[in-house]
């Protein structure tokens, strides 16, 4: 799948799942999103996937070409997703495996600290994930990254620094 010259705003940004909410779910792969401008989104590029037992997965995932503008998550992976408290419970750790993801060229600003955040099980930790040029400014000084379970590699010019 392709997605090419996309802007968003305001609104949710660019999602993919919700994954793993059946334990028998087909995967997603083969994504490429490329040139795309985000303004004030709740998120930037986001894959979710709930926090409870499955068998899907997500990989061979290209994000390249991006501007953000006030983003409050523009790099974000969540592995934890619960949409309303009925959930909070069944918080297992995810089956969904992530991996093969790489963000290629994003640049802009961060509304919040946080803006690269790797929330990944300790079920199906996320792994191949790749960093390259990246610069995500917040408050125009650096923004931090966050790594739970995640683990990859970052070249180029990355900043926040990275945590893989």
């Amino acid at each position: 799948m392709l997605v090419d010259k996309v802007t968003c705003g305001p609104g949710h940004g660019i999602s993919i799942g919700s994954l793993g909410k059946d334990v028998n779910e087909q995967g997603v792969q083969n994504v490429t999103v490329r040139s795309t401008t985000f303004v004030g989104t709740t998120n930037g590029f986001r894959i979710k996937a709930w926090g409870k037992p499955s068998n899907g997965f997500a990989r061979n995932i290209l994000f390249q070409h991006a501007t953000m503008y006030n983003v409050q998550n523009p790099i974000f992976i969540d592995q934890r997703y619960c949409p309303n408290r009925n959930c909070a419970d069944q918080h297992q750790g995810s089956g969904v495996r992530v991996s093969d993801v790489t963000y290629q060229n994003i640049r802009g600003t961060s509304a919040t600290q946080v803006a690269v955040n790797f929330d990944c099980s300790n079920r199906s930790p996320c792994r191949g994930i790749r960093l390259n040029n990246v610069r995500l400014t917040y408050r125009n000084r650096a923004a931090v990254a966050s790594c739970r379970n995640a683990g990859g590699t970052a070249y180029g010019f990355v900043q926040p620094r990275s945590c893989l």
